[in-house]
């Protein structure tokens, strides 16, 4: 189902919910539009995608409008390169946007709207330093000071503030402040700077400009331009809505844009913060940004979460005002579920030791042909070649079986999945005294697996054809990191510290022959071993897979 067609009573109602039908019931819109306001310095993660799904949810339930709109008001921060990932992302994710915006797009309107403050008496340039500015600031417990420059005239400031603009002063020399109130219980009121001089290029108006915008004054007032209803932000805004609706309020006329908070999303064995997932990137802890084991939509994608997933994901965690962490394993656990309903079945064979059936004709090769999935009828099937020698794990054979061991030892019987029963008689040992090879003997009446004397077998193991199967890389992917909160974790230095050694093992895999032409992003179950998808390193010469997630969680469990 495509997400536009998802019905109003299939998506869960939440307290924004009940805010906007008490605006539409009490008049105050007759429309509904909201819009996903990025900064294009970094790739979107996975408390984006919460984001993503609340905003064009609110589309999508009221058949309304959403905006992507990329707040690009710091130019030495953002380039271009994000901008096209985050609207691959929200594509990917299965969301459309109505139109694409640049808070840049709106520099004049936000430059009148300055004046406009100015004119009013209510914005002024300020020469403090930012250690002064600091200290008149005040504190939570204690009011602040005015700026010995607050009572300029409008004429100054209106000449200062133009000569900002024209380039006439050194960057940090001055900014424009708006007049609001020193003494305020909330710091976010005590004269927010409105306008700083910066001399950067800028990645789509290029040099116009030598002041920018700040965010607190370019936000709610390009949310009024685009004619938004609802500004909807995570929590931490709260405090700064008093000021987004002083700006709305002495700066535009008619209807006006409405702010509400709920809590972000924090998970568990990660980090979303830019600056630390960039100094992963830098450090090359990891391997760029879309590496799997990162946070960042991208990097899920192509580890091969599905993008229903981490939708079904953002529903089942909902809508709050409160502050919680989410487990991992619940992420990992909604992939699990749609993997398991939906990728197709495949054997592969990670950690490899030979399997020689002594009894089965030398020369003889049996092409057996297998469904993908047992609940697909329309994925098909496929032809696997089936012959006398086999490779198999590696652990589906002991020398020594611990108790309860269901598979290979010698005197057990177990099923080759879809092929025979087979007998363990013997093995073989190399010069480090390793096993390198199990002997068995197969009984032809099984064929299928299922033994015409009625008998059962309580093991049943995968295998591919050693002489017609494919070589691949397998990258075994896990948490980044073995602790839960990994940038506060008590005792280390930093959260560099808490990096899972473990995180990537490469290990060089056989696989059937029908896995050899696929392409990146195909999924699959490899059976009794996990979900796998195939990598964008993938060439002609060289078939690469990711461990998307095991098949159960195990990681607990191994800590």
């Amino acid at each position: 189902m495509a997400i536009d067609e998802i019905k109003n009573e299939e998506i869960t109602s939440n307290f924004i919910h009940d805010f906007i039908d008490e605006d539409l019931e009490e008049g105050v819109y007759s429309r509904v539009q909201t819009r996903f306001p990025p900064e294009p310095n970094g790739y979107l993660h996975i408390g984006h995608a919460k984001a993503i799904c609340i905003n064009f949810g609110v589309k999508n339930k009221y058949k309304g409008i959403c905006n992507l709109r990329f707040d690009d008001t710091n130019p030495t921060k953002e380039d271009t390169e994000y901008v096209d990932a985050i609207e691959e992302d929200i594509k990917w994710l299965g969301f459309d946007y109505d139109n694409v915006y640049f808070a840049s797009d709106y520099f004049d309107f936000l430059y009148e709207c300055a004046i406009k403050l100015i004119k009013k008496g209510k914005a002024y340039v300020c020469e403090l330093t930012p250690e002064e500015m600091r200290e008149y600031r005040g504190t939570l417990t204690e009011p602040g000071k005015n700026s010995p420059y607050r009572d300029r005239s409008i004429e100054e400031n209106l000449d200062l503030f133009q000569r900002m603009a024209n380039g006439e002063f050194e960057a940090g020399s001055k900014t424009l402040r708006a007049k609001i109130d020193m003494a305020s219980s909330n710091l976010n009121m005590r004269d927010p700077i409105i306008y700083r001089i910066m001399y950067a290029h800028h990645h789509r108006t290029g040099d116009k400009w030598c002041i920018y915008p700040m965010y607190d004054f370019a936000h709610p007032l390009s949310d009024a331009c685009e004619k938004v209803t609802h500004s909807l932000c995570s929590l931490e805004f709260e405090n700064h809505r008093p000021l987004y609706n002083w700006f709305v309020d002495e700066c535009i006329d008619g209807e006006k844009p409405r702010q509400i908070e709920f809590a972000r999303m924090n998970l568990n064995y990660t980090l979303t913060s830019k600056r630390k997932c960039l100094k992963l990137v830098q450090d090359g802890i990891v391997d760029g940004w879309n590496d799997p084991r990162m946070a960042t939509i991208s990097g899920m994608r192509r580890r091969g979460y599905p993008a229903e997933a981490i939708r079904d994901f953002c529903e089942k965690i909902g809508v709050s005002k409160a502050y919680s962490v989410i487990d991992f394993a619940l992420l990992e656990s909604c992939v699990r579920d749609n993997l398991n309903q939906n990728a197709k079945r495949a054997m592969a064979v990670i950690d490899p030791i030979k399997l020689i059936i002594d009894n089965y004709p030398e020369d003889k090769v049996e092409e057996l042909e297998i469904e993908y999935h047992p609940d697909h009828e329309e994925y098909g099937k496929r032809t696997v070649p089936f012959g006398k020698e086999l490779y198999i794990e590696r652990d589906d054979f002991m020398i020594e079986p611990i108790k309860k061991y269901r598979r290979l030892f010698v005197g057990n019987e177990v099923r080759l999945y879809k092929a025979y029963f087979v007998t363990c008689t013997g093995y073989d040992l190399d010069e480090n005294g390793e096993v390198e090879a199990v002997h068995c003997t197969y009984d032809p009446e099984t064929f299928g697996g299922d033994a015409p004397d009625g008998r059962k077998v309580r093991g049943t193991i995968h295998w591919v054809y050693s002489k017609d199967c494919g070589e691949a890389e397998v990258r075994l992917y896990d948490r980044l990191f073995d602790v839960p909160n990994p940038s506060d974790e008590e005792g280390v230095s930093s959260f560099e510290d808490n990096l899972n050694p473990n995180s990537l093992v490469k290990k060089n895999a056989y696989i059937e022959r029908a896995l050899k032409n696929t392409k990146a992003g195909d999924r699959f179950q490899f059976m009794r071993t996990g979900y796998f998808c195939t990598d964008t390193d993938t060439t002609d010469k060289k078939t690469v897979f990711n461990r998307t997630v095991a098949l159960r969680d195990s990681f607990n469990k191994k800590k």
